[in-house]
């Protein structure tokens, strides 16, 4: 990376925390075929329950393929604000901008460089292209990453804290390889980050490596919520006690340690029997509410109490998070939150 390449953080930018002040939150309709079969119809309904939730407690706006508009205004309802631009897919949080903030609140953008998970998918370049196409939009600074990063990749607390995997930030297909060291370099120039916390990979089986989204986040400055396996012959039992002892020994970037929660991952089987990448962390903090995700199984009582003790200021839904899941992921992954500012147009 270019020495002299101006970042965000060089001009006074920093990644904000998700609970903050939202100004919109941003969607984008399913809309691959070859990934989502016959479950197209039933992940859309999802995408659409999940926007209509959301919009409860801030704007929402649907990004839809031009053909596809219209079908997303049928299902999304009137709540939901649904605009034409070009995608190959739906994950948000991965194609979409990471907002900044600076102490003035003023909100930039990054585009971050996208390659479909490390080439996992042929066609990806309308999906490449749309972060920068939105924030040209919105008329904010705009920051161009000379490197992949996805926004699932990393979860933060707001004052300088961050939660990433091993698995996914050193994996050679993002463009490495890497060193822990010069990546944390990266996340201190385009994110205003002073402290690493690096679990060592994400759940078995997940398509995007392990992203740390389903594993682990912040609820609050030197709170974390922590997914753990429920019972020792789970597959994903020794990656989770892994990470679960990280989280235990570390301190934030205030020199706080950490308040760890646990939560147990709901045990949901794919058609074949096998375990599905599933997580109750997979939500989306809004104004005023937590948007989580239910699978209509024993588990979820439990699971939402938790969430609600995380956020008791905030009023927690829970939405039928299977038809997601059964494409690669869940509610946080297909969200994106804009902070709020007075000079956002």
């Amino acid at each position: 990376m270019d020495a002299a390449l101006e970042t965000p953080v060089s001009k006074g930018f920093r990644l904000p925390p998700e609970g903050g002040p939202h100004a919109r939150c941003w969607m984008a309709w399913p809309c691959r075929r070859a990934l989502w079969g016959d479950g197209l119809g039933a992940a859309a309904d999802a995408y659409a329950a999940v926007a209509q939730a959301i919009a409860r407690f801030e704007p929402v706006t649907m990004i839809a393929p031009p053909s596809l508009v219209e079908e997303a205004r049928a299902r999304c309802g009137p709540t939901v604000t649904v605009e034409p631009l070009p995608l190959d897919d739906s994950w948000m949080r991965d194609i979409g901008p990471t907002f900044l903030r600076n102490e003035a609140g003023t909100v930039a953008g990054v585009s971050w460089r996208f390659n479909a998970w490390g080439g996992k998918y042929p066609t990806y370049a309308e999906d490449a292209a749309l972060a920068g196409r939105l924030l040209d939009r919105l008329y904010v600074e705009r920051y161009d990453a000379p490197f992949v990063l996805e926004g699932g990749a990393f979860h933060g607390d707001g004052e300088g804290t961050l939660i990433v995997t091993e698995s996914v930030l050193l994996n050679p297909n993002r463009g490495g390889p890497r060193s822990r060291s010069e990546m944390e370099v990266i996340l201190s120039d385009w994110l205003g980050i002073d402290k690493v916390i690096w679990l060592p990979a994400g759940l078995a089986g997940d398509e995007t490596d392990g992203h740390v989204d389903n594993v682990a986040c912040f609820t609050a400055p030197g709170a974390v919520l922590a997914l753990v396996a429920p019972s020792s012959d789970d597959p994903n039992y020794a990656i989770l006690q892994r990470n679960l002892a990280v989280l235990a020994s570390e301190t934030d970037a205030k020199g706080r340690p950490l308040r760890v929660t646990t939560i147990e991952q709901p045990t949901l089987r794919d058609e074949a029997g096998g375990p599905m990448s599933a997580s109750y962390i997979n939500f989306y903090v809004a104004n005023r509410g937590v948007v989580m995700p239910e699978f209509s199984i024993d588990q979820d009582a439990a699971a939402a109490a938790t969430v609600q003790a995380a956020f008791a200021d905030r009023t927690v839904i829970r939405i039928d998070a299977r038809p997601i899941v059964r494409g690669g992921g869940g509610i946080h992954c297909i969200t994106q939150q804009q902070p709020d500012s007075s000079c956002v147009r």
